[in-house]
């Protein structure tokens, strides 16, 4: 893969230790027990950053953020990394300088966190390194890559379980039938506790009762309606005398309220005077 022109920072640290190791006298590991830990040679900064595959661990300065030691890293964990045996918050670390020389030094956090935080950066920088290296391989090669292949082998079978297509219990028992029209208007029952009202279908048209049909039958006009008597009749004597024969004339009208009393005499029997 080639290297990309720029840099990218991936962690920064404000407080860090430097220490002089002594050399390692046995295949065991670094211990930093051993390292003078209350006596640091260097404090400062560290700068983690990236550029391609490398990673170079910067120390800097504070303050001016002059380079004091720089350590390229090309993978991790490796020989340019490494933790000891004793303790999760320092490292050994491989720096070099622009003419080639290398040296092993320790550097050490005053917090877990902030050593865990180093720990991960270089982790996820080379997961990433590893994961543009084989999408290369594979572009380069596409025919070497695994298929995917979605058919059917011989003998498969696949089944469809549809919850919508599921009819409810006594959906399909009993359907309820509709009566047939026969052309007119059809009557609807009448609601429970209700009162039958009559349908007064448009002239010329009939109705549909019990499967026959009706000729509807047509109230009076008010023009057919018989006369009613005038008010000049209505005060005569003589026609009430018709109506009320036990009334003389001349008499005043009997009220409303008393008429079915009146009817009520009517039925009486009269002695003659």
């Amino acid at each position: 893969m080639e290297e990309s022109g720029y840099e990218s920072v991936l962690c920064v640290k404000p407080d860090v230790h430097v220490y002089r190791i002594p050399p390692r006298a046995t295949n065991r590991g670094y211990r930093a027990a051993e390292w003078q830990l209350d006596q640091p040679s260097w404090s400062g900064r560290l700068r983690i950053t990236a550029k391609g595959q490398m990673a170079y661990i910067k120390l800097e300065d504070r303050t001016s953020g002059e380079l004091f030691a720089q350590a390229p890293v090309d993978q991790f964990p490796g020989t340019a990394v490494e933790s000891v045996t004793d303790s999760s918050r320092y490292f050994v670390i491989r720096i070099e300088d622009g003419n080639g020389r290398r040296a092993f030094i320790g550097i050490g956090f005053g917090d877990r966190g902030d050593a865990f935080d180093f720990n991960v950066a270089l982790q996820d920088h080379f997961k990433w390194v590893k994961q543009q290296c084989e999408f290369a391989k594979q572009a380069q090669n596409p025919d070497q890559g695994p298929k995917l292949d979605l058919g059917f082998k011989e003998g498969q079978t696949i089944k469809l379980n549809i919850a919508n297509m599921k009819k409810k219990e006594g959906a399909a028992g009993n359907p309820r039938v509709r009566p047939a029209s026969t052309g007119g208007l059809s009557l609807l029952p009448p609601p429970p506790g209700g009162k039958t009202s009559t349908l007064i279908p448009p002239p010329g048209e009939q109705l549909a009762v019990g499967g026959s049909l009706v000729q509807p039958t047509v109230a009076p006009s008010s023009d057919q309606l018989p006369a009613r008597p005038s008010q000049a009749q209505a005060g005569s004597s003589s026609d009430l005398s018709t109506v009320f024969p036990h009334v003389t004339s001349g008499k005043a009208l009997p009220r409303l309220g008393q008429r079915k009393e009146d009817e009520a005499l009517l039925s009486w029997p009269v002695f003659g005077a």
